[in-house]
């Protein structure tokens, strides 16, 4: 089987059209820093305190474009250190999740859910669900091959839209637990 590019996702938000306005001040426009994989997709110069009951991060990254809606995510081992109980949860689904203060240069705002840890997932095109004999929402088991720490994620979810490019993100303790480098490359087994 054909392997494919693993990356890494550390900590960051997405801000609302509001929320943004709160932060940064009424009109603001995020600024592109770099493209991400997924198209569209950018990392931006902004930074927002995230803070938690029991410790904040000072200046996690906001990636753009705006959504409907404020979503932090987290590793696992960021929820516990800030003090909050981030849920392990696909991207966009917020309901019920942790809550967090935000805090920008202009303003903050506490949001009551939004804070989650990201599930694993593969981004596909149909063209490359089929390639890989896959479906949307498909659970699937990745192996990862790398010095010392080679492994199998299992619980990984495909996730098919045209709007994507073919890569699987992890988030840091995933990342930390494979060794993984901006190189490493990840096969679905069965």
């Amino acid at each position: 089987m054909e392997k494919f590019i693993v990356e890494t996702s550390a900590r960051h938000v997405h801000v609302s059209r509001e929320a943004l306005d709160i932060l940064f001040g009424e009109g603001f426009e995020l600024t592109h820093k770099k493209d991400l994989s997924q198209p569209g997709q950018f990392a931006t110069n902004e930074r927002v305190a995230v803070i938690g009951p029991k410790k904040d991060f000072p200046a996690v990254s906001i990636l753009g474009p705006v959504r409907n809606a404020v979503q932090v995510e987290l590793s696992a081992s960021d929820a516990r250190a800030i003090g909050v109980n981030a849920p392990v949860r696909e991207s966009g689904d917020i309901a019920g999740s942790a809550g967090c203060k935000i805090v920008g240069p202009k303003g903050e705002i506490e949001i009551s859910e939004g804070v989650i840890v990201a599930k694993r997932h593969i981004h596909m095109t149909p063209a490359d669900a089929e390639k890989y004999g896959v479906e949307d929402k498909e659970i699937v088991k990745v192996k990862i091959d790398s010095d010392c720490r080679s492994l199998v994620f299992d619980d990984v979810v495909v996730r098919v839209s045209d709007k994507f490019a073919l890569a699987m993100h992890i988030d840091t303790d995933e990342s930390n637990a494979c060794g993984a480098t901006p190189a490493t490359m990840g096969e679905i087994v069965k």
